[in-house]
């Protein structure tokens, strides 16, 4: 999910791709419904655009079939290593994976009857660069779809004032570089301000007990930030050392359940 004109802040750290992964599988479920809901078919040429180490491609792969095609882009070569990797194991062959910047892919206009956003409109900011760039690859009557998230749901029970402090750190460190992690409230509205047709709309969340793979989401997360934030003098290093510490003995306890940050799902027509 990285990108090059953008100003994506989340470090590749060790554990940076698992945690990716783990996320991509938590929402796998509702990624497929608007893929079904949009109507993806067999033959389609479709394109992930900031796809890290995976992205939807195994969800886009299984729908446009033999004779369809997947592209799957991204900035980081690791990112892409990685996606090769898994997209071999699982024997994606209508999958290609290629390095490019999504903001100026270099791409042929009109060639997809899908483009995908996750994440990185939210992220990496600039936001009307990165729609332009998609519009463009769209092809006429083809389908622009973005998935992005609103942190105002990303929430714990019972509150703890680490969890809270951590969630603060993530809307700021984002803002600082230009991000919103609130995207997610004005999405529907971008779309159908870029001129699409039949534009959209599917919020979702995802409910987190400790004892699951998305339980230490949020610390991960700021793990992954940790340089942008201490760079940007949001938070002192042992305050944030002492926050993921209390968190992590919260999350820790059999009691605690989380909510994730909503993701909004819209998509739209390209006019003919």
């Amino acid at each position: 999910m990285t990108s090059t004109s953008g100003h994506y802040p989340i470090e590749r750290r060790s554990g940076e791709i698992e945690r990716l992964r783990m996320q991509g599988a938590a929402m796998a479920f509702d990624a497929g419904l608007m893929l079904d809901r949009i109507g993806v078919q067999p033959g389609w040429r479709c394109l992930d655009l900031g796809c890290g180490p995976g992205g939807i491609i195994d969800l886009l792969s299984a729908r446009v079939g033999a004779t369809g095609r997947v592209m799957g882009l991204d900035a980081d070569p690791a990112m892409l290593a990685a996606a090769r990797q898994w997209a071999e194991a699982q024997g994606l062959a209508n999958v290609e994976l290629v390095r490019g910047d999504a903001y100026r892919t270099d791409l042929p206009g009109d060639a997809f009857h899908l483009v995908h956003i996750r994440f990185l409109a939210s992220t990496a900011g600039q936001v009307d660069d990165l729609l332009r760039e998609a519009l463009r690859l769209t092809k006429p009557g083809g389908v622009l779809a973005l998935q992005e998230p609103d942190i105002e749901t990303l929430n714990c029970y019972p509150p703890h004032p680490a969890w809270q402090r951590l969630k603060n750190l993530l809307s700021e460190v984002f803002g600082a570089v230009g991000g919103d992690v609130q995207l997610a409230q004005r999405l529907y509205s971008l779309l159908r301000r870029r001129g699409l047709a039949d534009v959209q709309y599917r919020p979702f969340l995802v409910g987190v007990t400790s004892g699951d793979a998305m339980a230490d989401f949020l610390p991960q997360t700021i793990e992954s930030l940790r340089g942008t934030l201490l760079s940007k003098a949001l938070v002192a290093e042992a305050e944030l050392d002492a926050a993921l510490a209390a968190c992590r003995r919260h999350l820790a306890d059999p009691d605690t359940v989380s909510t994730t940050y909503l993701v909004a799902q819209a998509w739209g027509r390209k006019p003919v």
